[in-house]
């Protein structure tokens, strides 16, 4: 029978390599210390879970919710938003529940897009950013970013020459998986780059309290007119540890909420509402369980970056995010990321996402997600010693 062609556009998953060879490995009851999967495994701040047994006792809140979410929830993500960077949103017609970053921006694209638009998307980058235009039929340019990149010059470069004109930008600050950081001067510069050139921007703000070093990430829409040209995706799965639980907002510009709410009611009755209950209670409480998350990641980030380095593989401590996008140590770097990441599995009986899964500009890095604890990182960093010292690095 002919293959379906939305299917076809989709290339095989770069992690599932890893994601294979790890399984295989720990059916032979071999130990693997698991980087490879930024899935957080913080518990969910206890009264946040209090809240949904309470809510889930009451049969009236076991009924279809809204597709849009419940209004509390809207407000409080709105509210949250004015305390944190002064922006003012309209719960109403401003801001709209997602299950989880991901279902919100692959129906926002469905939404915006038709076969043939174009999408700037940056390279590395979390494959839904270029996945989502494309299972909505939109073609893909890359933007490299990185070390020594100019990224406004490369965003210009990939404008000039794309054919038809772009429709949408995407972006993701904090970055994942490069951990790179902006200031507001940046998305100031993105505001007039969309004026002038008529494109919308989409901004991914899924680590947003995941900042280290006195460094505070910025919200795109605390820029006068960012409204205007975009939204920004924001989720409770980092900064209150609840991935599991896919709860999402998109925030800004009336007429993509308005869109993307359209489509939902087509296609979703909305999250369990006692999880819209429990998350409201989160976002209204005290920021303390935030904070203990983060530091959580820092003292994480602090071990393993540590040793790397005593081990003789230098990697920067990132100021955000719960990565570290490590460039492959130079004796292996002609290997690839794939290669070098089965080479650790193998060897050093260590998980990674290698860094071609995020775009052919990352194939040089791998990624280490922060999800494992102190024992479990020196034991990850003496297994990576002996694969070192083996090849003389």
């Amino acid at each position: 029978m002919e293959e379906f062609s939305r299917i076809q556009r989709l290339p095989p998953y770069v992690f599932a390599v890893v994601g294979d060879l790890k399984m295989k490995l720990r059916r032979q009851n071999i130990d693997i210390v698991d980087f490879s999967m930024g899935n957080p495994d913080i518990p969910t701040p206890q009264h946040v879970v209090d809240k949904l047994v309470e809510a889930a006792q009451k049969p009236v809140n076991h009924r279809y919710s809204l597709s849009r979410g419940i209004p509390n929830l809207r407000k409080a993500i709105c509210d949250r938003y004015r305390r944190l960077y002064g922006v003012e949103l309209d719960p109403d017609t401003e801001a709209i529940v997602t299950m989880g970053s991901k279902e919100g921006l692959a129906h926002l694209c469905l939404a915006m897009l038709q076969p043939g638009d174009v999408v700037l998307a940056p390279d590395p980058t979390y494959p839904i950013h270029k996945y989502a235009p494309i299972i909505a039929g939109a073609d893909v340019r890359s933007v490299p970013i990185g070390p020594g990149r100019d990224f406004f010059e490369d965003l210009t470069e990939a404008m000039r020459h794309a054919w038809p004109k772009p429709k949408l930008l995407f972006l993701c600050y904090p970055h994942n998986p490069t951990t790179e950081v902006t200031d507001l001067e940046f998305f100031r510069k993105v505001v007039d780059f969309a004026k002038e050139n008529d494109i919308w921007v989409i901004h991914d703000l899924a680590y947003a309290d995941l900042t280290f070093d006195g460094y505070e990430a910025p919200s795109f829409l605390q820029v006068p007119g960012a409204i205007d040209v975009g939204v920004e995706f924001s989720t409770l799965s980092k900064s209150y540890s609840m991935p599991g639980w896919r709860v999402g907002f998109c925030l800004g510009n009336p007429r993509l909420i308005h869109a993307l709410a359209r489509i939902k009611s087509y296609l979703d009755y909305g999250i369990f509402q006692p999880i819209q209950i429990a998350s409201t209670v989160a976002l209204n409480g005290p920021d303390d369980c935030v904070r203990e998350v983060r530091d959580i990641y820092r003292e994480r980030r602090d071990k393993l970056i540590e040793g790397l380095n005593r081990i003789g593989w230098e990697a920067a401590p990132p100021k955000a995010t719960m990565f570290v996008w490590a460039r492959i140590p130079e004796p292996f770097r002609k290997m690839g990321s794939v290669e070098f990441s089965k080479l650790l599995l193998n060897e050093a009986h260590v998980a990674v996402s290698p860094g071609l899964g995020f775009g052919s500009y990352g194939d040089e890095y791998v990624r280490f997600a922060l999800i494992e604890n102190e024992h479990r990182t020196r034991q990850a960093v003496a297994g990576i010693r002996r694969l070192l010292s083996g090849a003389g690095a």
